[in-house]
Protein backbone atom coordinates (compact mmCIF):
# COMPACT_ATOMS: atom_id res chain seq x y z
CA UNK A 1 0.00 0.00 0.00
CA UNK A 2 1.59 3.24 -1.12
CA UNK A 3 1.55 6.43 0.91
CA UNK A 4 -1.09 8.97 -0.07
CA UNK A 5 1.11 12.09 0.12
CA UNK A 6 4.58 12.03 -1.41
CA UNK A 7 7.33 14.45 -2.36
CA UNK A 8 9.69 13.38 -5.14
CA UNK A 9 8.24 9.87 -4.92
CA UNK A 10 8.81 9.41 -1.18
CA UNK A 11 6.17 9.44 1.58
CA UNK A 12 6.13 12.61 3.70
CA UNK A 13 5.29 11.08 7.10
CA UNK A 14 8.55 9.12 7.52
CA UNK A 15 10.52 12.17 6.32
CA UNK A 16 9.04 14.29 9.11
CA UNK A 17 9.18 11.92 12.08
CA UNK A 18 12.96 12.05 12.44
CA UNK A 19 12.86 15.66 13.63
CA UNK A 20 10.42 15.32 16.53
CA UNK A 21 11.93 11.98 17.57
CA UNK A 22 15.39 13.49 17.59
CA UNK A 23 14.36 16.69 19.31
CA UNK A 24 12.20 15.08 22.00
CA UNK A 25 14.74 12.40 22.84
CA UNK A 26 17.52 15.00 22.91
CA UNK A 27 15.41 17.09 25.30
CA UNK A 28 15.36 14.13 27.69
CA UNK A 29 19.12 13.66 27.37
CA UNK A 30 19.73 17.34 28.09
CA UNK A 31 17.33 17.22 31.06
CA UNK A 32 19.34 14.32 32.49
CA UNK A 33 22.58 16.20 31.81
CA UNK A 34 21.11 19.28 33.55
CA UNK A 35 20.07 17.16 36.54
CA UNK A 36 23.61 15.77 36.80
CA UNK A 37 25.53 19.02 36.23
CA UNK A 38 23.20 21.88 37.19
CA UNK A 39 24.25 23.69 33.98
CA UNK A 40 21.21 25.89 33.22
CA UNK A 41 22.17 26.19 29.53
CA UNK A 42 21.30 22.51 29.11
CA UNK A 43 17.79 23.06 30.44
CA UNK A 44 17.26 26.04 28.10
CA UNK A 45 18.14 23.87 25.12
CA UNK A 46 15.86 21.13 26.42
CA UNK A 47 12.96 23.56 26.73
CA UNK A 48 13.26 24.75 23.12
CA UNK A 49 13.89 21.23 21.82
CA UNK A 50 10.57 20.26 23.45
CA UNK A 51 8.76 23.16 21.76
CA UNK A 52 10.20 22.35 18.32
CA UNK A 53 9.71 18.59 18.82
CA UNK A 54 6.05 19.02 19.72
CA UNK A 55 5.36 21.21 16.70
CA UNK A 56 7.17 18.74 14.44
CA UNK A 57 5.35 15.80 16.01
CA UNK A 58 1.97 17.34 15.34
CA UNK A 59 2.93 18.10 11.74
CA UNK A 60 4.15 14.52 11.18
CA UNK A 61 0.90 13.23 12.74
CA UNK A 62 -1.20 14.95 10.09
CA UNK A 63 0.56 13.06 7.30
CA UNK A 64 0.48 9.81 9.28
CA UNK A 65 -3.27 10.18 9.80
CA UNK A 66 -3.84 10.66 6.06
CA UNK A 67 -1.90 7.44 5.36
CA UNK A 68 -3.70 5.55 8.15
CA UNK A 69 -7.14 6.55 6.82
CA UNK A 70 -6.25 4.89 3.51
CA UNK A 71 -5.47 1.51 5.11
CA UNK A 72 -8.33 -0.96 4.55
CA UNK A 73 -10.53 -1.60 7.60
CA UNK A 74 -10.35 -4.93 9.35
CA UNK A 75 -6.66 -5.46 8.58
CA UNK A 76 -3.80 -6.01 11.00
CA UNK A 77 -2.19 -2.89 9.49
CA UNK A 78 -5.20 -0.78 10.46
CA UNK A 79 -5.01 -2.06 14.07
CA UNK A 80 -1.23 -1.62 14.33
CA UNK A 81 -1.54 1.83 12.75
CA UNK A 82 -4.17 2.81 15.33
CA UNK A 83 -1.86 1.65 18.14
CA UNK A 84 1.06 3.52 16.55
CA UNK A 85 -0.91 6.75 16.16
CA UNK A 86 -2.67 6.49 19.52
CA UNK A 87 0.58 5.72 21.28
CA UNK A 88 2.25 8.68 19.63
CA UNK A 89 -0.63 10.88 20.75
CA UNK A 90 0.15 9.80 24.33
CA UNK A 91 3.85 10.54 23.68
CA UNK A 92 2.97 14.07 22.57
CA UNK A 93 0.72 14.55 25.62
CA UNK A 94 3.50 13.39 27.98
CA UNK A 95 6.03 15.76 26.42
CA UNK A 96 3.47 18.59 26.37
CA UNK A 97 2.84 18.02 30.09
CA UNK A 98 6.60 18.06 30.62
CA UNK A 99 6.69 21.43 28.89
CA UNK A 100 3.71 22.78 30.87
CA UNK A 101 5.15 21.73 34.23
CA UNK A 102 8.26 23.78 33.46
CA UNK A 103 6.16 26.89 33.04
CA UNK A 104 4.83 26.72 36.60
CA UNK A 105 8.30 27.01 38.14
CA UNK A 106 11.05 28.63 36.14
CA UNK A 107 10.41 28.49 32.40
CA UNK A 108 13.61 26.61 31.68
CA UNK A 109 14.67 24.82 34.85
CA UNK A 110 12.89 21.47 35.19
CA UNK A 111 12.27 19.71 38.45
CA UNK A 112 11.78 15.95 38.72
CA UNK A 113 8.23 15.88 37.27
CA UNK A 114 9.11 17.15 33.76
CA UNK A 115 12.09 14.80 33.69
CA UNK A 116 9.95 11.78 34.61
CA UNK A 117 7.30 12.75 32.02
CA UNK A 118 10.02 13.09 29.38
CA UNK A 119 11.56 9.73 30.20
CA UNK A 120 8.13 8.06 30.06
CA UNK A 121 7.43 9.77 26.72
CA UNK A 122 10.78 8.63 25.32
CA UNK A 123 10.24 5.03 26.44
CA UNK A 124 6.78 4.95 24.88
CA UNK A 125 8.20 6.54 21.70
CA UNK A 126 10.62 3.61 21.35
CA UNK A 127 7.65 1.23 21.34
CA UNK A 128 5.57 3.35 18.93
CA UNK A 129 8.59 3.66 16.62
CA UNK A 130 8.83 -0.14 16.62
CA UNK A 131 5.14 -0.24 15.66
CA UNK A 132 5.90 2.15 12.80
CA UNK A 133 8.65 -0.20 11.67
CA UNK A 134 6.20 -3.09 11.86
CA UNK A 135 3.86 -1.16 9.56
CA UNK A 136 6.55 -0.49 6.97
CA UNK A 137 8.84 -3.50 7.12
CA UNK A 138 6.34 -6.28 7.88
CA UNK A 139 3.04 -4.94 6.56
CA UNK A 140 4.42 -2.83 3.67
CA UNK A 141 2.37 0.25 4.53
CA UNK A 142 3.65 3.33 2.62
CA UNK A 143 5.93 1.15 0.46
CA UNK A 144 5.90 1.97 -3.23
CA UNK A 145 4.27 -0.76 -5.31
CA UNK A 146 7.30 -0.59 -7.64
CA UNK A 147 9.76 -1.18 -4.76
CA UNK A 148 12.49 -3.74 -5.27
CA UNK A 149 16.21 -4.14 -5.77
CA UNK A 150 15.92 -2.99 -9.39
CA UNK A 151 13.09 -0.48 -8.97
CA UNK A 152 12.91 2.60 -11.13
CA UNK A 153 14.17 5.94 -9.83
CA UNK A 154 11.44 7.70 -7.84
CA UNK A 155 12.23 10.95 -9.67
CA UNK A 156 11.46 9.33 -13.03
CA UNK A 157 7.78 9.21 -12.12
CA UNK A 158 5.42 12.00 -13.10
CA UNK A 159 5.16 14.99 -10.80
CA UNK A 160 7.36 16.14 -7.97
CA UNK A 161 4.56 16.26 -5.42
CA UNK A 162 1.92 13.56 -5.51
CA UNK A 163 -1.35 13.49 -3.60
CA UNK A 164 -3.52 10.48 -4.33
CA UNK A 165 -7.23 10.63 -3.70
Amino acid sequence: MESRIKVAGHPVHPMLIVFPLGLLSTAVIFDIAYALTGNADLSVFSFWALVAGLVGGLLAAIFGLVDWLAIPSGTRAKRIGAMHGGGNLVVVVLFFLSLLTRLSDNAYLPNVVPLVLGVLGALLAVFTAWLGGELVYRLRVAVDDDAGLDASNSLEREGVVEVEA
